[in-house]
């Protein structure tokens, strides 16, 4: 008997939230490849400028290289959103030089020693006349030749070599000099529609989002109520330096931040301790004392308005993010949404660009649902 083939269901139609345009995929490869570790962030820093003023009202960057990026209407009663990530990645700085010529590092930022044996580092050097970048290999002593009665010991940073092919301390010293700071080189790799690897994901995906958010904002001008600024901190690996500036300076009404989060779905992960949180599983929207409860509330109906799965974190002390540096000024009302990411300070951090580009989506939405003269806090 024949049979009549059943009539195909319609595509569903995709989530805007969860494409990326090819253009702003482009600007995070760009962004992510060049260097920015803390306290040298200017080459990435212009990148970002470069790409904010193409819808960006206003720009500007203080003494210390924090970027600033705005839109919107101002005037007495608007109240000033800044949408926060920070623009810094953890990094080597030259220390030593000895009489062979290799070259000894301090950490900028938290360095995992055990995992950076054997990479590339690229160095900009100040000494004029030097044509960058600076290339050095992190000493791996062949396993042939390696004391074995050293085994299971875990080496220092001061105890690492770097490699740059001289001879001598005089000829190293005549191409880097003490200060000089370095980045692991390892570029953007994607993996797969979805996954995509770097070694700076941690945070230059934060200021992705600060400028994608906006641009978003500009899309719908017509019936945004609010200034909302687009903020590139600096120097947070290395104590929250930047935020701290800007909380003071720009004075926001409220501020949203973004950073990574740990993806705790890989092996050897104590998720009693840890939480469990599922790489693209949905960003993670932390709870605790740093956020403000009005604000979480407003990002989590938000998020089910634009039908986008969030992940709770439980965070109910410093969230070690620039949420911690910017709530205690004056109390600015403050938000925080992480990407969960694999392996995090490592070259090869993992994260899901449809979650990246969903947070930039969120705060969006949260901007445009704001009203002239509102304020988050609550009656009591």
């Amino acid at each position: 008997m024949a049979t009549t083939p059943a009539a195909s269901s319609p595509a569903a139609t995709p989530n805007p939230a969860d494409l990326m345009r090819p253009e702003s995929l482009s600007f995070l490869k760009e962004l992510l490849d060049t260097p920015s570790p803390s306290g040298f962030e200017r080459d990435g820093q212009r990148v970002w400028m470069k790409y904010a003023r193409g819808f960006a009202t206003k720009t500007w960057n203080d003494s210390y290289n924090n970027c600033f990026a705005s839109f919107g209407p101002e005037g007495a009663g608007v109240p000033t959103l800044a949408i926060c990530g920070h623009a810094d990645e953890i990094g080597l700085m030259v220390n030593h030089f000895d009489e062979k010529g290799f070259v000894y590092c301090k950490a900028i930022g938290g360095i995992d020693v055990g995992s950076i044996v054997g990479k590339r580092v690229r160095f900009t050097s100040s000494i004029a006349g030097v044509a960058n970048p600076v290339i050095g290999l992190i000493g791996a002593t062949a396993i042939h030749l390696q004391d074995k009665s050293q085994d299971g010991k875990v080496r220092k940073l001061h105890e690492l070599f770097i490699d740059i092919g001289a001879s001598t301390g005089d000829e190293a010293k005549a191409r880097l000099a003490i200060g000089d700071a370095g980045v692991f080189l390892d570029g953007f790799l994607q993996l797969s529609d979805d996954l995509v690897v770097a070694r700076a994901l941690d945070n230059r995906i934060g200021t992705w989002i600060a400028a994608e958010a906006l641009r978003l904002v500009a899309e719908r001008a017509s019936a945004l109520k609010v200034r909302v600024v687009a903020v590139s901190t600096v120097q947070e690996e290395v104590g929250l330096r930047g935020a701290q500036i800007i909380a003071r300076t720009l004075a926001p009404d409220v501020a949203l931040v973004t950073d990574v989060g740990h993806a705790t779905d890989s092996p050897g992960i104590n998720h009693a301790q840890h939480g469990f949180f599922k790489l693209a599983g949905g960003p993670k929207i932390a709870v605790g004392g740093s956020m403000q409860p009005e604000v979480v509330t407003r990002l989590t109906e938000v998020a089910a308005s634009l039908s986008m799965p969030l992940q709770r974190a439980a965070t109910p002390g410093g969230s070690g993010t620039d949420t911690d540096a910017i709530f205690v000024q004056g109390g600015i009302p403050c938000g925080l949404v992480s990407l969960p990411i694999r392996y995090m300070h490592t070259t090869v951090e993992m994260t899901s660009l449809r979650d990246l580009n969903r947070i930039a989506h969120l705060f969006a939405g949260f901007a445009m649902s704001m009203k002239p003269g509102e304020r988050f806090s609550a009656s009591l």
